[in-house]
């Protein structure tokens, strides 16, 4: 799938601190950190700006944090991501 702008919530990127965002869709980690998938967002988002993520991962929904690694030209890329660890124990 596409990257839906309507899905992404830009998070306050006042001062120099990096922004956080959040983000959700029904593809694949794969699919969102593969360059150019949040190209739509580029002139809003910078490099080191965090973006949580709630996305689908071996076919199951995920929450994950990943990070712009670059942003040049409109081409945005993240990277990898990293897979939040959801334990309930009781």
């Amino acid at each position: 799938m596409a990257f839906v702008s309507t899905d992404f919530k830009h998070g306050d990127t006042t001062g120099t601190a990096p922004g956080i965002h959040a983000y959700t869709t029904p593809d694949s980690q794969a699919d969102i950190n593969t360059a150019g998938y949040f190209n739509s967002v580029s002139a809003t988002v910078a490099i080191g700006d965090l973006i949580y993520v709630w996305a689908v991962n071996a076919g199951t929904q995920v929450a994950l944090f990943t990070h712009v690694l670059s942003n040049a030209a409109g081409v945005v890329d993240v990277a990898d991501g990293t897979v939040l660890a959801a334990t309930d124990s009781d």
